[in-house]
């Protein structure tokens, strides 16, 4: 039996269902600030399902999200609020990491609009000098390219602070990324850019084994969180999207999630846990299930 590392689920989803407010471009970040307290309650909800890890509401918070919005100077104030939230959650806890999340530029699935790294490597490393020291590691979440693996890397990696990559594969065929590059050619460029572990996130959960399958070649740890959409609609990858056109799948239970991240494990697998419509109670099952099967959540 293994020592599993289980992440939290997916924060913003959790958020806007909560909230019940119209999604907008901002998506967690504005229901942080409209809703003062309730993305620690949902850390805290995560926390006691079973992860042991909290990730911070970062993902959205770049300068490019913030352009042309009420918000667009606050942008250190809003990391130090995430930062704030996730601490909060952690210490009413009393246990459990906080990992400093780190989204994509330009939007979420579209490796077409990652900058050239003397763009992209200097608004990484902003964002990693900002949530490092208050932070037990950085994760880079939804990674879609080759070129977007090797500026994040290359951002995070001064801070000193573990740097997990998560990659994020196309839904019919696991073994690319959304670029359409081979999930393969990602595994060197984290060895050698220093990542601490290598996982695969916020693709379809059918996506993940093919994708498990390359990731096992490193000397790394991997593991997948997956999210629970029909499929990533042309609106969502758009300009300005709003999670609004993305629809969760009516099959997403906690019982047939929980089968898939166990085959995940059974494969090598020892960070798991989940993204968008991942919900504390689909936590909670996996949480169960490591535990039935003699695995110790660490």
């Amino acid at each position: 039996m293994a020592d599993i590392t289980l992440l939290d689920g997916g924060m913003g989803q959790e958020l806007v269902h909560r909230a019940g407010d119209k999604p907008t471009p901002l998506w967690s970040t504005q229901i942080m600030l409209d809703h003062p307290g309730m993305v620690t309650q949902v850390h805290a909800d995560f926390f006691a399902a079973g992860a042991t890890i909290a990730t911070t509401n970062s993902y959205a918070i770049h300068h490019d999200r913030l352009t042309d919005t009420p918000v667009e100077g606050a942008f250190s104030a809003l990391h130090q609020s995430a930062l704030f939230e996730a601490r909060t959650a952690r210490r009413e806890h009393g246990s459990g990491r906080i990992a400093g999340a780190i989204g994509p530029l330009g939007a979420s699935y579209r490796p077409d609009l990652h900058p050239g790294s003397d763009v992209a490597v200097p608004l990484f490393a902003e964002i990693a000098n900002l949530l490092a020291p208050a932070c037990d590691l950085l994760i880079g979440e939804t990674v879609s390219s080759v070129a977007h693996a090797r500026d994040l890397l290359a951002a995070c990696a001064p801070t000193g602070k573990p740097v997990w990559l998560a990659l994020t594969v196309d839904d019919t065929d696991g073994s690319k990324l959304r670029s359409g590059e081979p999930v393969a050619d990602a595994v060197p460029v984290a060895e050698a850019g220093g990542a601490s572990a290598i996982l695969i996130n916020c693709s379809t959960p059918e996506a993940i084994p093919a994708a498990l399958a390359s990731l096992a070649q490193s000397s790394l740890p991997f593991g997948a969180y997956a999210n629970g959409f029909e499929q990533i609609s042309d609106g969502f990858l758009g300009d300005k999207p709003t999670v609004d056109s993305l629809s969760a799948r009516r099959d997403f239970t906690p019982e047939l999630y929980a089968d898939h991240v166990m085959r995940w494990v059974a494969s090598g697998a020892t960070i798991v846990g989940g993204c968008c419509e991942v919900s504390p109670a689909h936590i909670a099952e996996i949480a169960r299930r490591l535990r039935s099967d003699g695995h110790t959540i660490i």
